[in-house]
């Protein structure tokens, strides 16, 4: 193992008005100024699937340009591979396992927790969005009214979409209105929450109107079957992600053009892993490993740099607020487990800026319905020293939500059938088992040489040392944060309600062992089965 971290308590922050002798005196001139902040939101996208990575058959050019005059970011992830948890802790700074409700898929967002982007409206910034905020839930205030986490939403411009699957939103034009309705001089915060690339998807849309060839993808990961159907769906896949780095481009345009862009920070990423079995809303590499770029002409040392230091979203609520000179106190929100980065803006170096920073902590609760009685499945994980280390704490569940109800933790995708009808008709693999399929207690992949966590090493004795070692200190840390599984009170997350009532309705009218054979919504209608354990 790299460094033996488990005596590390203490990251060391830097302040920006600390560092006068790291860096020019125009630019403490410009940091002087509050920065304006746009944070492009992509919904379902792995790492490394932007041109930046090396990944040659997406093409981002507004994602490589970020991380060409910024920071390309190595080891950024998410603390839970599902929307509404991923952008909670985002947004809070906080674990899900500490956010109550909001741990859960379409929850009810607790009144006590705020977060960063209404503090900055309360200290002056005039902030906004378009598209997909905080979603999907209900967060209200205290008195029943509509909260804004993500600022006022600006929604109201349209446009014709190349595909059925893209959203009719014109983020650009909106964030042109949010731009204009904003009183000149006064910082602004903009989150553009892209729905794409979000399923569904027009099949073989990449192909017929992105002018993608199946020959370009270089491969196909093991878990799936590599056919055409498969890379159709990945071409498809790829297209969405560069529909929304195209909007990207266009805003980064607009700053520019009214000169607003070298004081602007842009945080380029996306929720949670790609919309594909095996990956979204399951707790492995590519499920909870983002794709990040951070760009802010005035404020970033020496640009261009790849750091390797490895960061979650909870650290960006510190970061953004101390950049914009609001103290965590005075913030109001609740205690922040995340921790400011803003020395890696300052720095010159690259790879591992400050070692300290070797691991994060991933888990899940419950995320869509689809068992009985409304359960979900809980985890928690490490990522340290080249390894992934997984607790199932309820491993007699489905993981991706029961046969019968059609595994609604998984977005319905040509994909997702494809792996369901080969079992069906008794094609060998194991494409079914590692997608859907019971897991046992415990999980343990070195990801440094298996980032698809083919090879679970949980059972192998010539790992027990650093089973145990990722063990004893997950658990320590996850005790230090209260976290109700470790007090064994757990089973909370899986009481607290839907704020969704389609979502409700389902699932009261298609337990039971009922079986719903037609297509609803995000589920294809080939997406059910009648399977026992």
């Amino acid at each position: 193992m790299r460094t033996n971290p488990f005596c590390i308590k203490v990251v060391v922050l830097f302040l920006p008005w600390a560092l006068t002798g790291c860096h020019s005196s125009s630019q403490e001139k410009n940091v002087a100024k509050k920065p304006n902040i746009l944070i492009a939101m992509g919904d379902d996208i792995s790492f490394p699937d932007m041109g930046a990575y090396g990944t040659s058959w997406i093409k981002t050019p507004g994602f490589d340009r970020v991380a060409e005059e910024g920071l390309l970011f190595n080891n950024f992830y998410t603390p839970n591979a599902k929307s509404s948890p991923s952008r909670a802790c985002l947004l809070t700074g906080r674990n899900s396992w500490q956010l109550e409700e909001a741990a859960n898929h379409v929850p009810f967002f607790p009144v006590k927790f705020k977060s960063f982007i209404e503090v900055l409206g309360e200290h002056g910034y005039f902030t906004g969005c378009t598209a997909k905020g905080w979603a999907p839930g209900v967060a209200l205030d205290e008195n029943g009214k509509p909260r804004q986490l993500t600022g006022k939403p600006y929604n109201s411009k349209k446009l014709t979409p190349p595909t059925r699957g893209i959203s009719d939103i014109d983020y650009t034009a909106n964030f042109e209105d949010f731009l204009n309705s904003r009183e000149k001089g006064k910082p602004f915060c903009f989150w553009y929450g892209s729905q794409e690339p979000h399923r569904t998807y027009e099949f073989a849309s990449g192909i017929r109107k992105g002018g993608k060839k199946i020959s370009e993808i270089p491969g196909v990961y093991r878990f799936w079957p590599d056919n055409n159907i498969v890379r159709t769906d990945l071409l498809d896949y790829a297209y969405e992600i560069e529909y929304f780095d195209s909007q990207l481009v266009k805003m980064v345009e607009i700053l520019e053009k009214r000169g607003e862009l070298d004081n602007t920070i842009i945080i380029v990423t996306a929720d949670n892993g790609m919309p594909f079995p095996r990956l979204k809303g399951q707790p492995y590499e590519y499920s909870v490993h983002m794709p990040m770029a951070i760009m802010w002409k005035n404020g970033i040392r020496k640009r261009g740099r790849i750091i390797k230091d490895y960061l979650s979203f909870i650290d960006l609520a510190p970061t953004l607020l101390e950049l914009a000179g609001i103290s965590l106190p005075e913030s109001g929100m609740q205690p922040v487990e995340g921790k400011s980065f803003t020395d890696i803006f300052y720095s010159g170096k690259s790879g591992f800026v400050d070692e300290k920073r070797n691991h994060v902590l991933i888990g899940q609760e419950r995320h869509d319905v689809g068992r009985p009685d409304d359960t979900g499945y809980p985890v928690r994980g490490i990522i340290m020293d080249g390894f992934l280390y997984l607790r199932n704490y309820k491993p007699g569940r489905w993981p991706a939500g029961n046969p019968e109800t059609g595994y609604l933790n998984c977005d319905g995708s040509p994909t997702k059938t494809e792996i369901l009808m080969m079992r069906r008709t008794g094609i060998t693999g194991n494409y079914w088992n590692l997608s859907f399929g019971l897991r046992g207690d415990d999980e343990l992949y070195r990801i440094a040489r298996d980032p698809q966590c083919m090879d679970n090493l949980s059972n192998n004795a010539s790992y027990n040392n650093e089973k145990q070692m990722l063990q004893m200190y997950l658990f320590e840390e996850l005790k230090k944060q209260k976290d109700p599984r470790l007090a064994g009170n757990g089973d909370i997350f899986d009481r607290y309600p839907y704020a969704n009532e389609i979502q409700r309705d389902f699932y009261k009218k298609y337990m039971n062992g009922l079986i719903f054979r037609k297509a609803a919504g995000w589920v294809d209608s080939t997406d059910f089965e009648e399977v026992t354990r």
